[in-house]
């Protein structure tokens, strides 16, 4: 059985480096994922992702053990990133992402695909979505992805992002009421199957 994350720590505190490189494995891809959905840049994510992890190991005697480590450290990368925006121009930030997942071909040519049709109109609609999300303010984009993706409380968001709990459920309801806008006049609205436009 994985020991948990508090145990992790307990076992860092007392110089466990492998403990540290665990806790660092559980929460790469969550972590880099965040920061990567608020800056929309792969290299800014991981040397962000990589501050984070530095910045949480060198505080972790001031971590609460009360609290959930993961809320902790993904309003470390938060800040990182946060620090990051400002600092950034907006002409330096791409309005798109590279995603391997996201390469039609390799969709299509996997053994297990979907009809080619069904397929690409999947893809299509994967795609708009990540454009519209990739559009929406940083505030609304983070919210969308803690809550949809990390799967965190409105508590646990409104904890990393410093916001009020009515905050936080303004920001996801207007950032899904604009996804759910764009989308639809992209021709993905109720009713449309895979995207697929008469």
């Amino acid at each position: 059985m994985a020991a948990s994350d508090s145990e992790l720590v307990r076992r860092i505190l007392s110089g466990s480096d492998t403990a540290a490189a665990e806790l660092v494995h559980r929460y790469q891809r969550p972590v880099f994922s965040i920061l990567l959905r608020m800056v929309r840049d792969r290299t800014a994510a991981e040397d962000l992702a990589q501050e984070t992890f530095i910045k949480a190991l060198n505080a972790l005697d001031s971590f609460q053990q009360e609290r959930k480590f993961s809320s902790w450290l993904f309003k470390i990368a938060h800040n990182r990133a946060i620090d990051h925006l400002r600092r950034a121009s907006p002409e330096s930030v791409p309005l798109e992402t590279q995603d391997e997942a996201l390469d039609p071909l390799a969709v299509l040519a996997a053994p297990e695909a979907e009809r080619p049709d069904r397929a690409a109109g999947r893809l299509d609609l994967r795609r708009a979505f990540q454009q519209s999300l990739a559009r929406l303010r940083p505030s609304y984009r983070e919210v969308v992805v803690l809550r949809f993706q990390e799967g965190l409380s409105y508590e646990e968001i409104a904890e990393v992002c410093d916001l009020p709990m009515g905050t936080v459920k303004t920001h996801l309801h207007r950032a899904r009421k604009a996804l759910a806008k764009e989308l639809t006049e992209l021709g993905f609205g109720p009713g449309s199957e895979g995207g697929e436009t008469a």
